[in-house]
């Protein structure tokens, strides 16, 4: 059966990277919010013209938005098949209920969320080096501030449904993955 992973952490604690690496090894597919909004907007989907309007005015776009874009990435036949890896989704324990309904009614569920704990300090200094003309302290502190807010009930969801695992995600990058794999060879 496939697997369908959710990662969760942090800006800076290693997802992405993570991501890149699971998909070398296993067969599934990186699905990011980030390229699913991109993809609606570039190609002018009905979804994607919804998120517009609310983000050219400067608003999150609603949940309800979202969700039908994660939905209709995980009705793909590619995802289908071999799983996927959610990075940036769910956000809030709205999307998660709705992610679990969604998999439920779909005769799936969520098979593991990865947890990538990384210290404040480690946070920053990752975020920083990172280069970029926003990664100023002040913003980048008030980044991780709104992203602990809304991934500490996150974890708490997960760790209720029984498919949480944590990560000591401040190791060396080929200690993170050893535990990753560690978890996902034993799903």
């Amino acid at each position: 059966m496939a697997k369908n992973l959710i990662l969760l952490g942090l800006p800076g604690a290693g997802k992405g990277t993570q991501a890149d690496l699971i998909v070398k090894d296993y067969p599934m597919v990186h699905i990011s919010t980030g390229d699913i909004f991109r993809a609606n907007l570039a190609n002018d989907t009905e979804l994607g013209k919804q998120a517009r309007e609310y983000m050219d005015a400067g608003n999150l776009v609603p949940d309800e938005i979202t969700n039908a874009m994660v939905a209709d990435r995980l009705s793909q036949a590619d995802v289908q098949a071999d799983g996927f890896i959610l990075d940036g989704y769910p956000r809030n324990e709205a999307q998660a209920a709705f992610l679990d309904k969604y998999l439920a009614e779909n005769g799936t569920s969520v098979s593991a969320t990865l947890y990538f704990e990384v210290s404040d300090s480690l946070l920053r200094e990752r975020l920083l080096g990172r280069g970029r003309a926003d990664d100023t302290p002040e913003v980048i502190d008030n980044r991780l501030a709104v992203n602990k807010a809304a991934n500490l009930p996150l974890v708490d969801y997960y760790q209720k449904a029984g498919v949480l695992h944590t990560i000591d995600g401040g190791q060396e990058l080929a200690e993170v993955y050893h535990d990753v794999k560690a978890v996902l060879d034993n799903l």
